[in-house]
């Protein structure tokens, strides 16, 4: 990294009033670099290591600069971020969406580099802040992202890309925020490192800042992680394919269903065999019947001839019309051999994805998108996901609902003892299933239970409750996996605290961006050449 002529490096020497910011051409290459390591740190790369650098990068290319270029930078960096990252939405949808889309959440990362460029003077003051304030820039960035506009848009989170790092174990005492912030901190640190000129001067503090890099990564591994130690069940979880990939799964319904009915009744000979064991529950994917079977005999008759067969409970994945036309719910509804669908155990999706299973602004999205109207009116369901299915109470979230930390945390609190996400990845790609199973593993550490992840063409399978992933499947392909669980466990701290954590931090964000006020009026302004020009503004 160039460090910037005229700089004062001691920590601690106070204002810097003829200090430069980065050079334009620099401050881009390293937004861009910025923007691809976060990408990179995500799967279905999985480079982990890689989210500190690229804080650290945008960190560096935003300070001391203007609002506006600090905005901008931020921006570039997003848009370098998440258009690869989201790539997959526009299988489904096409460009526009997915541009739109895209942007949107790269305006955040903006956010991200306007508060960095805000809050230089504090780093310039007083160097040993910057590692805190980095940690609070980016998860309260990611707060805002997750919950605006329509409910937000929680993928990318530098959380989900730790999923190999010791920074994972800190799901279990803050959740998603508190490993963001552990991560982003690491960045700070790694910035503060880099940007000083070096002497004997420096040597401690930089020391004092490459330990707290190696303190924020590496300690977490020695933290100790609740692991649930009660009984087990054995689970089986039934992927069934599809015919073909693509927005019209849903013309395929039929096959779909006959799919997972097929495979499940072969699970059952094999059972019968005695080559696998017999499962106290079994679990299909989202939409493994798009055919309503509470309206329908026919696909009712089948998904009972499965369960029969297999002796077991099956959490089905399908579609419920209502009155309204046009209205429809998400549900997981558990079908009991014998006696059929148990009314009482049923999940409808309490968070329907905006433009993608409901339309907010019909009448303008089918300017963007021709495949508007593709899109059904899904409504969303008011409890938490909790089924008692007799061999294990499941928490079930259905797809994207994996991705928001109040939906996954409230079956935890209504007495789940595993953790089960109903997913169909048929209209996305092996990255965006990747993208999903990932978060599944920080979800299974954050709440101290094992979880499992099924989906229509993969990838499907089990996580236990320190985020290690077994016997999961290929993409595009039919697979039957059993395994046994374990139940129950304590509740981890991050249950227990809830919101609370990231409210604090976000809480501190707005200290620190008030805080500042009084340096930024002392400081004055800095022109294009980076000279200050003013004492007072």
């Amino acid at each position: 990294m160039t460090l910037p002529p005229r700089v004062l490096a001691e920590p601690g020497a106070g204002p810097e009033p003829t200090a430069r910011p980065l050079r334009p051409p620099v401050a881009v290459a390293l937004a861009v670099a910025a923007g691809a390591a976060l990408l990179l740190a995500l799967p279905p790369y999985d480079l982990w290591w890689l989210s500190p650098v690229g804080v650290a990068l945008l960190a560096a290319a935003v300070h001391r600069r203007r609002l506006r270029a600090g905005f901008g930078l931020g921006v570039l960096a997003g848009v370098v971020l998440f258009f690869p990252m989201l790539e997959w939405t526009r299988i489904a949808a096409g460009w526009l969406p997915w541009t739109l889309l895209a942007g949107l959440q790269a305006l955040y990362v903006g956010l991200a580099g306007l508060a960095g460029s805000w809050l230089s003077p504090l780093v310039d003051r007083w160097r040993a802040l910057w590692p805190l304030l980095a940690g609070l820039i980016w998860t309260t960035s990611e707060f805002l992202r997750d919950r605006t506009p329509f409910g937000g848009f929680p993928w990318g989170r530098i959380a989900f890309s730790q999923g190999d790092a010791p920074t994972l174990r800190l799901a279990a005492y803050g959740g998603a925020p508190l490993v963001t912030f552990a991560v982003a901190a690491a960045g700070g640190a790694l910035v503060a490192l880099a940007w000083r000129r070096w002497s004997p001067r420096t040597l401690l503090p930089a020391a004092g800042f490459a330990a707290v890099t190696a303190l924020l990564l590496a300690a977490p591994a020695a933290l100790p992680l609740t692991v649930p130690g009660g009984d087990a069940t054995t689970v089986a979880i039934v992927q069934g394919n599809v015919p073909r990939l693509g927005l019209d799964f849903n013309a395929q319904r039929r096959a779909v269903l006959d799919n997972h009915v097929n495979a499940t009744r072969a699970l059952a000979a094999e059972v019968a065999a005695g080559r696998q064991k017999q499962p106290g529950l079994v679990v299909w994917p989202e939409n493994s019947s798009d055919i309503d079977p509470l309206q329908n005999a026919d696909a009712a008759a089948l998904i009972q001839s499965a369960a029969d067969a297999i002796k077991a409970p099956i959490l089905v994945g399908t579609l419920q019309r209502t009155e309204v036309p046009g209205d429809i719910y998400n549900v997981g509804i558990l079908w009991r051999p014998g006696t059929g669908p148990d009314h009482a155990q049923q999940y409808e999706k309490r968070h329907p994805v905006p433009f993608a299973e409901y339309m907010p602004l019909r009448s303008i999205a089918r300017l963007v998108s021709d495949k508007a109207d593709l899109v059904r009116n899904m409504l969303g369901g008011d409890e938490p996901g909790v089924v008692d299915t007799g061999a294990a109470v499941l928490g079930d979230v259905i797809c994207f609902e994996v991705a928001y930390d109040g939906i996954v945390r409230d079956v935890v609190t209504g007495g789940a003892q595993i953790l089960a996400v109903q997913t169909n990845n048929a209209t996305f790609n092996e990255a965006e299933a990747r993208q999903q199973l990932a978060m599944v593993r920080l979800r299974a550490v954050e709440h101290g239970r094992e979880a499992l992840m099924v989906s229509t063409v993969g990838v499907s399978g089990f996580v236990d409750a320190t985020g290690d992933v077994h016997d999961s499947t290929g993409f595009n392909t039919a697979a039957v996996v059993v395994r046994d669980m374990n139940l129950d466990g304590p509740r981890t701290l991050a249950t227990r605290s809830g919101a609370r954590p990231e409210a604090v931090i976000v809480f501190g964000t707005v200290v620190a961006l008030i805080g500042v006020l009084p340096l930024r009026r002392r400081r004055g302004t800095i022109n294009s050449d980076g000279v200050q020009v003013s004492e007072e503004r």
